[in-house]
């Protein structure tokens, strides 16, 4: 699974708003709800036309496409802004319908359009020239410096999953780095400003209160880091091992005992997930591996469409929604030879109750399936809150709508899956081959929860202006030591800007909801399973919990459908309670799934006296004051 899988939401980032007139001295609670009817309707068509121009750009990336897309934002823009000054003569916050309360509380954040025109303008242009950069980059061949049309997709990606040469690595590392945030570095510093604009237009004194809006919590930032300081124990344990296992492979010359890990040799270009060296790291080799599964999928002729259709028939076993007519007859599941497109996958909402999509490069390999799972994900999710007002058509929180489709894929890498599958072929697991395969899980989703968290800890600093704009990259190499454990393979200047060579970052998309959406597919997947009485957590050793599938069991899915079907009309807490019984954000789960392989890390670490923790890297990182 890829945790940086984007998402356009065009409810979720931005609230459109129609010009519709009410009288001043009209302003009761039942004109009010009639009011707020008609301004969902007009919103309908608002975000549909939205989603087209920006589709139109990210599915053929032309200068015409980005000034229509600019064109549609503007005019989109003040119609809202228009909107915004009407709804503000209804005195909202002394409504009695608690229902009409919250649509009108949450239609009276604008986001970017809270913006003047000019800086409006601005922000857009600024936004979509380092998305420009990011997707259009290109770098040079490390055998043959003439051949300069190496992309992320999938050439990079690839070479940093199976490449095993040190110095092949870094220079796609750092080529890539050079080629995308560097070049992005004098625009972000526009878009910060932009961004403390924006938070005083939306009447937010803390940018950061506006970027975390969704979640609803005044104790959110401390909510997560409990949660990582529960979860960090268990992610230095896999830290020791894996850096242990990458000394023996490349050298203590390379690799330091007990210094941070050289980004590089994780098998990802940020290296946010490290399943892909499970080869070096993983002793339980076996037909199980990701490896084996992938050679599978070849050889029985699996092509993108196929795993687009498994991943239908999944949601649809479960008695939750096939994919409309519309899907399969507009998505892009592989990248066109004819045009620049947007590669990073992505899920689409047309806001029309039947135009949903999916864009997506697909490699034929089962990462990719989860990938293809996640992104249907959300499109399960779009067409289960399709009745809801429009202003309630977004997930219960952001980090609700990236957990759907990961809760579904953790289903489908059990072995009782895999096996109705045929991409294995045993049916009896050992303990090796339960350690195999939650250590390669853990390879994605426990090394990913560090990064997850400190992507946006990074931006809430720059925003804050903790972070100033001479520190950018300094204090982004600070928080990847001090929370992932790595460092980078080469030294690093502030005329460097590696933040920006993240999608996310380019695109204006928060990021934390990743983090909370790795804890808390954990705590739905549980709770999905006791509803299929798959198990039992008085009994965990009568049927483990990493063992459970789902597959086919309508009691489990339509307790998600419920869930699903709240969009965002309470409060994700209420949303949690519904499918879980409790209320809160909770790591237990995911620490229960687990537990197996926590036990095997910290004994062998223990037998091999691998050093827990890191040292502070001996790489410059800073050339501005520490």
């Amino acid at each position: 699974m890829r945790a940086n899988t984007a998402i356009w939401l065009m409810s979720a980032g931005v609230i459109f708003f129609a010009s519709l007139v009410a009288s001043e001295d009209d302003v009761s609670e039942a004109a009010a709800k009639d009011f707020m009817k008609s301004l969902n309707e007009r919103k309908e068509k608002l975000s549909n036309r939205g989603s087209l121009a920006s589709w139109a750009y990210e599915s053929n990336i032309t200068e015409e496409n980005s000034r229509m897309k600019s064109e549609v934002y503007k005019e989109i823009s003040k119609e809202q802004k228009e909107m915004w000054k009407e709804l503000q003569k209804y005195d909202w916050k002394n409504f009695k319908d608690a229902d009409l309360k919250r649509q009108f509380s949450m239609s009276n954040v604008l986001g970017t359009n809270a913006l003047p025109d000019d800086q409006f303008n601005q922000f857009i242009n600024v936004t979509e020239q380092m998305s420009s950069i990011y997707s259009k980059a290109k770098i040079c061949d490390y055998k043959n410096k003439t051949k300069c049309d190496m992309r992320l997709e999938p050439e990079l990606t690839e070479i940093l999953a199976k490449s095993r040469d040190p110095e092949e690595l870094k220079h796609y590392w750092v080529g890539w780095r050079d080629a995308s945030g560097k070049e992005c570095r004098e625009l972000y510093k526009q878009y910060v400003v932009l961004k403390g604009a924006e938070a005083k237009a939306n009447g937010f004194d803390d940018p950061v209160k506006l970027w975390n809006f969704d979640f609803e919590s005044d104790s959110f930032e401390n909510d997560i880091q409990k949660l990582w300081e529960q979860l960090r124990p268990f992610y230095q344990q896999l830290h020791a091992y894996v850096r242990d296992k990458l000394v023996k492979k490349y050298g203590e010359g390379v690799v330091s005992k007990n210094g941070p890990i050289p980004a590089h040799l994780l098998g990802n270009m940020w290296a946010q997930t490290w399943s892909n060296i499970n080869d070096i790291v993983n002793p339980f080799h076996g037909e199980g591996t990701k490896e084996s599964a992938t050679k599978e999928m070849v050889k029985q002729g699996y092509t993108p469409m196929k795993m687009a259709k498994l991943s239908e028939d999944f949601f649809k076993s479960i008695n939750l929604t096939a994919m409309p007519k519309t899907f399969w007859e507009k998505s892009i599941l592989e990248r066109p030879t004819d045009r620049e497109i947007v590669c990073h996958a992505s899920a689409w909402d047309f806001s029309d109750g039947d135009d949903v999509r999916i864009k997506m490069c697909t490699e034929v390999n089962e990462e990719e399936l989860g990938v293809m799972h996640h992104e249907m994900g959300h499109i399960e999710y779009f067409l289960q809150y399709k009745d809801q007002p429009q202003v309630y058509r977004e997930g219960a929180n952001s980090g609700f709508h990236e957990a759907i489709g990961d809760t579904i894929a953790l289903n489908v890498k059990t072995t009782k899956h895999m096996n109705k599958l045929k991409l294995k072929s045993s049916s009896q697991k050992s303990r090796e081959d339960t350690l195999r395969d939650l250590l390669e899980t853990a390879l994605d989703k426990v090394a990913f929860l560090p990064f997850g968290f400190l992507i946006d800890q990074y931006r809430w600093n720059v925003l804050r202006n903790i972070t100033t704009v001479d520190q950018l990259e300094c204090d982004w190499w600070k928080l990847r030591e001090k929370y992932q454990g790595l460092e980078p393979p080469v030294d690093r200047t502030e005329s460097d800007f590696d933040p920006a060579a993240k999608y996310h970052v380019v695109a204006d998309v928060p990021y934390v909801r990743y983090f909370v959406s790795f804890v808390i597919q954990f705590q739905f997947y549980k709770a999905l399973c006791v509803e299929a009485g798959q198990y039992d957590p008085k009994a965990p050793e009568k049927s483990p919990l990493h063992e459970c599938d789902i597959y086919g069991n309508t009691a489990a899915g339509n307790l998600l459908g419920k869930m699903l079907q709240m969009g965002s009309s309470r409060p994700w807490q209420d949303a949690m309670e519904v499918i879980t019984g409790q209320r809160n954000m909770d790591a237990g789960p995911l620490m229960e799934y687990f537990k197996p392989l926590v036990d095997w890390l910290t004994d062998e670490n223990k037998k091999s006296q691998v050093p827990i923790g890191w040292e502070p890297s001996k790489r410059s990182t800073c050339s501005c004051k520490t």
